[in-house]
């Protein structure tokens, strides 16, 4: 699909002289930046909604469970 959008002439440029070096078109770059920021954000929704669900429960460990990490923890080869 094509589309057209506005850019500040530095930041054009800058896509354009990377486009470049990288061996890819201007088309290619902005496609590729654009999946990369999406893919960025819907991972972040995820977090999100992680962190609701984790919020409701208790994170405390019982004192007997505790313990027994300690002395886990104590012996492990680091």
């Amino acid at each position: 699909m094509k589309t057209a959008i506005s850019l500040p002439d530095d930041l054009f440029a800058s896509a354009d002289a990377l486009a470049r070096r990288l061996g890819m078109s201007r088309s290619g770059l902005f496609a590729a930046a654009l999946a990369e920021f999406v893919a960025k954000h819907k991972g972040s929704k995820i977090s999100e909604r992680l962190d609701t669900v984790y919020a409701a429960e208790e994170s405390r460990l019982d004192a007997a469970t505790s313990r027994s990490q300690r002395k886990v923890i104590r012996r492990a080869e680091w």
